[in-house]
């Protein structure tokens, strides 16, 4: 026999009896002698019945960014998903008269396991928020003669060479997840059109800041001025100044979640 003759046999076997089944419907609808009518399946699933394997996808609008999820289904109240969100934001801000030119970027993955306990889309997900890259990065200046303050000391910007810097905020690459919501990517109905609202938090710990300052700074008299990058004095309340903004950050070491999405099942 060939090598493949016991699939091709099996799979004329499957045609062969589907053909026959169709054949013997049609003549028990037309009022044949048989008399025989197949049982036919029913044309949707109700409510609470499994489902053959299908899956859902959405677009979604978040304080983590734009993007999209992927759904499949795991078992009767249990989805699979996963997902990403992009969004760039620029500002402008104000720190202790130090004016910051920044950037918001949101760049991130996640996956979640969504529970359903009970018959409606209500449903609980624990999951794991991973390439985190959500950052801020900032150029940094003080026009010259302007005070600005560092660790509450006031200085004052040399005008012949003004302070200018950098600054940046990092958060964990890998943060857990929880998210508590009213939806279903695959509902386990006729359904197609789906929604969802969300809402939880990410922990992704306090977040990192780093400063780094050029140019010149003299006292708020204008006298004794000095270079910011090496003069140990100013150095150090930089380093404060970094530790003041990190304890003003620590609320955000939960890092609030609120979804809305519009999504499809196939």
């Amino acid at each position: 026999m060939p090598k493949h003759g016991p699939l091709a046999l099996a799979i004329c076997l499957l045609v062969s009896s589907l053909l026959a089944q169709n054949v013997l419907a049609q003549s028990g609808d037309s009022g044949g002698s048989s008399g025989v009518k197949l049982p036919t399946a029913p044309a949707r699933t109700q409510e609470g019945q499994s489902t053959p394997f299908t899956v859902g996808v959405d677009v979604n609008v978040s304080t983590l960014g734009i993007g999209g999820d992927i759904a499949v289904p795991v078992a009767r109240h249990f989805n699979a998903r996963a997902g990403f969100n992009l969004f760039n934001y620029n500002a402008t801000f104000d720190n202790d008269n130090v004016s910051y030119k920044g950037t918001l970027a949101l760049q991130s993955v996640h996956a979640l396991f969504d529970i359903f306990p009970f018959r409606g889309g209500f449903h609980l997900s624990p999951g794991l928020l991973f390439y985190n890259q959500n950052n801020v990065k900032a150029n940094a200046s003080v026009a010259g003669n302007q005070t600005f303050t560092l660790n509450s000391v006031d200085y004052l910007s040399n005008p012949s060479n003004p302070l200018t810097g950098t600054g940046k905020l990092t958060m964990k690459e890998t943060a857990p997840m929880l998210l508590l919501g009213f939806g279903n990517l695959i509902p386990r109905t006729h359904r197609h059109i789906t929604y969802s609202i969300e809402f939880g938090a990410a922990y992704q710990g306090t977040p990192g800041i780093a400063l780094n300052f050029t140019g010149s700074a003299c006292d708020t008299n204008g006298a004794f001025c000095r270079n910011v990058a090496t003069d140990p004095g100013i150095q150090a309340n930089v380093q404060a100044q970094q530790t003041k903004i990190r304890k003003d950050l620590n609320p955000f070491k939960f890092y609030p979640i609120l979804s809305f999405g519009l999504g499809y099942k196939f």
